[in-house]
């Protein structure tokens, strides 16, 4: 049987911490910014977690299982 191939899409798009937890991007920081406050704008370039119910389905995923 052949290697399961890891889904590259999931794999850019989230990074797997040491603890296991999944990190992602905030959404509403890529257009129409003129509008949004500096701080909102601050607050939106950190990294959120998954949400715990997404976080095994997507590390399946991305492990190619």
């Amino acid at each position: 049987m052949p290697k399961a191939k890891t889904k590259k899409t999931l794999a850019k798009r989230f990074k797997l911490t040491g603890t296991g937890k999944l990190l992602r991007r905030q959404k509403g920081r890529r257009h129409i910014l003129t509008k949004k406050s500096a701080a909102r704008k601050r607050r939106l370039q950190h990294p959120a977690l998954v949400s715990e119910s997404f976080v095994e389905k997507f590390k399946r995923i991305m492990s190619g299982l």
